[in-house]
């Protein structure tokens, strides 16, 4: 009886261990601190660009490596991040880095409620805090749209489809009002509903090859936008 207490007390002093280093690493820190201390400095001609975002930025490399293994495209796309999270590794995902533009796309899981409940408003000023940093640091401000979602699959019933359209209007305001350049994926992938088109994802979020198809060129338009401005 006591050995078994014994086994239950370290069992659950592993878990709190477990969970306290989890909780104090809350921005997912680790995930690139490899990578990035091994990724040499561009060179003085090369336009890197760096592709900060979530589950969608991440799943981009595996589902279109043709486009995502180009040397100077960097992915630090984290899956199931928040603004607030991708605030505060911002310096060490983006700006050591030395990018010459940075590729925002964020905001959806804040929608989501991810990690607790969000307004529009603190998600457009995470989004537009990330934006001062990096321009403070020579980085080009690329704001890309949220992409559309009429529901979330893993939390259904919260209705984001119109709360999408209010955010990526905020977001091209900021890029006018800034002179940032706006990547609008949102328009070309959106259904009549304002929701993710059928044949661009499974499960109405995240998108498939034919949906990364789309976004590329804009992507790519939009880098050149941003680096010859």
């Amino acid at each position: 009886m006591q050995k078994s207490r014994l086994t239950i007390l370290l069992l659950t002093f592993c878990f709190i261990s477990s969970n306290s280093i989890s909780a104090q690493d809350w921005a997912n820190l680790k995930v690139f601190k490899d990578r990035n201390s091994t990724l040499e400095a561009p060179k003085v001609n090369e336009s890197r660009v760096v592709f900060m975002g979530n589950s969608i930025t991440q799943a981009w490399s595996r589902i279109s490596p043709e486009f995502m293994n180009n040397p100077l495209h960097i992915n630090r796309g984290i899956s199931g991040q928040t603004t607030p999270q991708m605030l505060v590794r911002f310096r060490a995902d983006v700006v050591a880095l030395q990018p010459k533009a940075v590729i925002i796309l964020a905001g959806t899981n804040d929608i989501a409620g991810n990690k607790g409940p969000s307004t529009l408003e603190m998600i457009s000023d995470n989004i537009q805090s990330m934006a001062e940093i990096a321009d403070a640091n020579g980085i080009k401000v690329i704001l890309a749209s949220v992409l559309p979602a009429y529901d979330y699959p893993w939390k259904p019933g919260l209705e984001p489809a119109e709360k999408i359209v209010k955010l990526n209007a905020m977001i091209k305001s900021y890029c006018e009002a800034k002179g940032h350049v706006y990547l609008d994926f949102f328009s070309a992938m959106a259904d009549n509903r304002n929701g993710l088109k059928a044949d661009l994802g499974k499960d109405g979020v995240h998108p498939n090859k034919k949906g990364y198809d789309i976004m590329e060129p804009l992507a790519l338009e939009a880098i050149k936008k941003a680096i010859n401005k």
